[in-house]
């Protein structure tokens, strides 16, 4: 399936393919700060159409990932995340025309990384 999505002033616009059956929550600082929604796809099912030049990025404690908000009206629509650095994380809340309530979600203790990215993995 091919979602759309993007921030909410539409300068960053982007488009995704995979199947969107669950999510993770996440309860470390920004995550539940910016309420994200994670759908992580290999960067091969990504694709940005607009606003790649506009995008600013924020980076913090380890530096590996790289989030990604449009300055104009600050959503953060994906990033790349420490945990799969050589993927992207999407955030569910900016793709367009999808019922978050029919998507599974499951948590991920964000608060513990290290130990909480060791036990999904193994």
């Amino acid at each position: 399936m091919r979602y759309h999505g993007g921030c909410h002033c539409g300068t960053v616009s982007f488009e995704v393919e995979g199947e969107l059956t669950e999510v993770e929550v996440c309860n470390c600082s920004i995550c539940t700060r910016k309420a994200y929604l994670h759908w992580i796809v290999p960067p091969e099912c990504f694709r940005l159409l607009s606003g790649k030049e506009a995008l600013a990025t924020y980076s913090f404690n380890t530096g590996v990932a790289r989030h990604y908000f449009c300055p104009r009206c600050g959503v953060a629509p994906f990033y790349v995340p420490r945990s799969d650095p050589d993927k992207i994380d999407v955030n569910a809340r900016c793709l367009d025309e999808v019922d978050l309530a029919r998507i599974g979600m499951k948590s991920f203790d964000g608060r513990d990384w290290e130990r909480a990215i060791v036990h999904r993995r193994s």
